[in-house]
């Protein structure tokens, strides 16, 4: 799986991995793909770079790059409890009584919130910016699009390439202009924030908006035949997500959790506003069900709406409130029915992508 840019990034596959769990960063990498660790869980800078420390003594000095959600428009002065007070009372009623309704437990006294919006305040992706360009990432991901101008600025002085998540052509072409240098075609597929289209047909869009800049298909991509069937749609890689969630590197801290993605179908997520304000693919589950329902409050918009739920979701996800319980997970969640190690996805996907390659040779020989 080798193109131009696995190429530039001296990585043998064209296989980006994006994950909140540093084991599985560092394992893709290992594994001959790229590892790119979520940083938006990380409220404090020493908690990253203890990460990343750990990061650079099991990468083996191959690649990997950080992912961090920041806003394209600079906000200032704004804190946590200055949104906090935006929350409606009616907003706080309705997260109380639908908890209440399925027996919840609270936290112990004393316990914060395992989930805060904090992450995805821009003064935090700041703070770890601060510690991230002192370790040797080369790739820095922004999952709300083109991060602002002086971030990109500084992320070239670095040598570290910048990348952007898009959702449609018109997307792709405004993070092109901004000085992005990967695009990442993200369809209705993917698990967390995705936009309208799918990947099919996004991809080729993409491409063709943005050419010469490289354009990395995610969404929907699980498999080798899936992954040669982007490269063959004009990608020069893949972005991959959720299939990270089942491997046995992976710590969701919840065995019930793992058990539901296992046993869950493709047709068994939905794109809903209750974790975030945006619409994020996620398991479909009773608490998705309630904040869509026409008859409650509706969600708040971001980042009200991820304020507003982070102590409930730590709730649900600490006592394993099975009705309540999901994650975020794209619609290949259905082909991810056991559990394997890192190195077992990363070889059944290149192996996959080697038959389908074969195949179309077959193919095209025949023809000929």
């Amino acid at each position: 799986m080798q193109t131009e840019l696995s190429t530039r990034l001296g990585i043998e596959h064209a296989l980006f991995g994006f994950t909140p769990f540093p084991a599985v960063a560092a394992a893709i990498t290992r594994a001959g793909g790229f590892g790119v660790l979520g940083a938006v869980r990380y409220t404090a800078p020493d908690e990253l770079q203890r990460d990343l420390d750990w990061m650079e003594q099991h990468t083996d000095g191959k690649p990997y790059g950080l992912d961090v959600v920041m806003p394209a428009k600079k906000v200032e002065g704004v804190t946590e409890a200055d949104v906090e007070a935006m929350i409606p009372e009616g907003h706080r009623q309705f997260v109380a009584q639908t908890l209440a309704k399925h027996g919840v437990p609270e936290l112990d006294e004393g316990e914060a919130s395992g989930w805060r919006i904090t992450g995805w305040m821009e003064e935090v992706a700041r703070s770890q910016l601060d510690v991230a360009f002192d370790y040797p990432i080369k790739l820095l991901a922004n999952a709300l699009g083109s991060p602002p101008a002086d971030v990109i600025a500084r992320a070239h002085e670095h040598g570290v390439l910048v990348a952007a998540l898009a959702g449609s052509a018109r997307h792709a072409r405004k993070h092109a202009d901004a000085g992005i240098d990967i695009v990442v075609a993200q369809g209705y597929e993917a698990g967390g924030h995705t936009g309208e289209i799918a990947s099919m047909v996004l991809t080729p869009d993409a491409v063709e908006a943005v050419a010469p800049l490289p354009v990395l298909a995610a969404g929907g991509i699980g498999s080798g035949a899936q992954a040669a069937a982007a490269l063959a749609l004009g990608a020069q890689g893949v972005w991959t997500g959720s299939i990270w969630l089942t491997t046995t590197e992976a710590d969701l801290h919840s065995r019930a959790l793992t058990e539901k993605l296992l046993a869950a179908g493709s047709g068994d997520t939905v794109r809903s506003r209750a974790l975030t304000g945006k619409p994020a693919r996620q398991l479909r589950t009773e608490w998705t069900d309630a904040w869509d329902d026409p008859a409650g409050p509706g969600t708040l918009p971001m980042p009200l709406q991820g304020l507003l739920v982070a102590e409930a979701v730590s709730r649900i996800q600490k006592y394993e409130i099975d009705p309540l319980l999901g994650t975020p997970v794209g619609q290949i969640v259905g082909r991810m029915n056991t559990e394997r190690s890192v190195q077992q996805v990363v070889d059944d996907l290149t192996a996959g992508f080697e038959r389908a390659v074969d195949r179309l040779n077959r193919i095209v020989g025949r023809d000929q």
